[in-house]
């Protein structure tokens, strides 16, 4: 059986920044992986836009492709930056975008 493709994050970020950007609503985004419970998405902001509060899966990151963006859970809230990598709380939580932003969200839903 053969593997599939790897997938181009940069190229997956320059696309879906470009579809928010275009979008009313100010954000894309695309399901990369999906295996059995685990899910990977690429999700674009355009600065000033937000998910709001939303359940957490049973486990979740986020990395940060381009851009910033602040993550809020019960009155916390963390700013993460390109680069950066994060676990999301096992709690409700938002992200907003500080500047123009791409994040890879990894979760495990049961």
């Amino acid at each position: 059986m053969q593997e599939p493709a790897p997938h181009d994050l940069d190229a997956l970020a320059d696309e879906h920044l470009r579809k928010a950007r275009a979008a009313s609503h100010g954000r894309s985004a695309h399901l990369v992986m999906h295996d059995g419970v685990l899910r990977q998405s690429v999700i674009a902001l355009v600065s000033g836009t937000a998910l709001d509060e939303h359940n957490a899966p049973p486990a979740a990151s986020l990395q940060v492709l381009r851009g910033r963006v602040r993550l809020t859970a019960a009155g916390r809230s963390e700013e993460l930056r390109a680069g950066q990598l994060q676990m999301i709380p096992k709690e409700r939580h938002g992200l907003a975008a500080l500047d123009d932003a791409v994040v890879l969200l990894t979760a495990v839903n049961d």
